[in-house]
Order: C-alpha cells, then structure tokens, then sequence
C-alpha cells in the first residue's frame, strides 16, 4: 500500500499524531460496510485543517491517511481493551451508535487485515517511535499531543453531552502533573467551552503507550467536541464560524505546552 500516512517533521520538540482523520478504505472494507457507514460518520473530521496552523509553530505532524473502519491506529497491535464498557477495536466492528459496520458474511479476512496491520498501522508507529526519538536527541525531550474529535452525544459510549476540550492524560500516568495543570488552566480562561481532565476520554493507545515522562516524553491526548467546529452530521461540513475560535484555544494549547517545555528542561 501506498500513501498510509502523512508526515512533516518540525523543528520545536512537539508531535501531533492524528490517528483518526483518513479517509481511505482497502477494497474489502468499501465492499463490506453496511449503509449507515458509507458516509464514514466516526472520522476525526477535518482534524489536519483544524490544526493547520502547527506548521507555523514548527511542531511535527503525523496524519493517518486510511480510515479507522480499515484498521484503528489508537489501539494496540493485540487489541487488548482500552476502555471498561462500550468501546471499539483494533479492526472495529460497529460505529459508535452500536451498529454493525459490516454487512453479513463481508468483514474482511483474517488474512487481510493481517496485511492492514503490517502495512498501515505499522509504519505509522514506526514513524511515531521514530519522530519522538529524534526530538528527544535533539532537545532532551520529547512532547506528544494525540489529536481527536468526536460527536458531542453518543448515547452508546457515554451519557449526556461530552464536555468541548476532553485532556487525557492516563489518569497521570502519561505526562507531568504542572503540564497537564497548565493545559487546564488554559481551557479555564475560555469559559465559552467546557472541559475536563481523565474523563470519559483518559487517552488512547498512543497516549498510554508513548508518553513516559520519566523518560522525558509526555504525551497528552485532547478529543474536541466536533459541535465547537464542524456541522456532526452529514455532510460533517467544517465551519469558520465556529472553527476560528476553537483555534485560538487549540494554539494556546500548543504555546502552552511548548512553554511548558523551556521552562522544565530550559530548553
């Protein structure tokens, strides 16, 4: 396969990983969904345009060009569970509503999502790996910003509405405390959008996996609340109006952690 990922390296110590914002399907999968998936409604939508502006802050980018219905990039290679409850795998089997994605006797084989592994879900975590690595030999250390949306009311995964800005941090286990700190108090001086820290989204598998800090890599997973963006249903359109000035709190995020960064390692 070609083109299972988009990278740009930068030139400060930060990673953003967008695991969830391809759009592309193997044969197999666009053969095998089931109507209500056709339109890929559990997409991280627009996430590579809503974040465009890291490129100016010199962070690195990681973008995933294959669809979450091939093969979920945030889940670990043995699909072991993330989460107690509803929640979805390594190869997902039903959308976020609970449906099944595939029609009868059309999930792909064994065989092929084998093949997704090795050549989709693979070379993004190489290139993860590699990226943290290099940023950790070049400044001492490394920070990692896991970049999620989600519909804001999903029955199904959680009750009521899902607070805009959900920080997961493995309940600490992933970051430095006065980081994660910092980054709530930033949500705090935006009261036009809610917020919480290790709620219903505590981090995937990037987050849990990667951030070490006691190996100077803190990872920190944001999942935005699509409806501070974006229209949540179909067509998912983008939205200046309300996009603009969710941005102005996404870089103040990214100012703040790479602030964060100089003063703890004064570099």
């Amino acid at each position: 396969m070609e083109n299972v990922l988009s990278f740009k390296p930068g030139r400060v110590p930060l990673l953003i990983s967008m695991p969830h914002a391809g759009l592309q399907l193997t044969p197999a999968v666009k053969a095998g969904l089931v109507a209500e998936a056709q339109s890929l409604p559990d997409t991280d939508w627009h996430i590579p345009r809503l974040y465009d502006f890291a490129t100016e802050l010199g962070a690195s980018t990681l973008a995933a060009d294959y669809s979450r219905f091939v093969i979920d990039l945030n889940r670990p290679s043995d699909d072991k569970p993330l989460y107690v409850g509803a929640t979805t795998g390594l190869y997902p089997a039903t959308l976020f509503d609970g449906v099944p994605l595939f029609v009868e006797g059309r999930v792909p084989s064994v065989a092929e999502r084998a093949n997704y592994l090795e050549q989709i879900w693979t070379p993004y975590h190489q290139t993860l790996r590699q990226e943290l690595a290099r940023l950790k030999a070049e400044f001492g250390y490394a920070l990692l910003f896991d970049a999620h949306s989600i519909r804001s009311v999903i029955p199904h995964l959680f009750d009521g509405k899902l607070p805009d800005f959900n920080l997961g941090t493995f309940n600490g286990a992933s970051c430095d405390p006065q980081l994660a700190a910092r980054l709530e108090a930033i949500c705090a001086r935006h009261p036009a959008y809610s917020h919480v820290l290790n709620g219903r989204f505590k981090g995937g598998h990037i987050t849990r996996h990667y951030g070490d800090p006691a190996q100077d890599i803190h990872a920190v997973q944001l999942e935005l609340g699509q409806c501070t963006y974006m229209e949540e249903f179909e067509p998912f359109t983008y939205r200046n109006d309300l996009a603009d000035p969710t941005r102005v709190v996404l870089k103040e995020l990214l100012q703040g952690l790479l602030a964060w960064g100089r003063e703890h390692y004064g570099r």
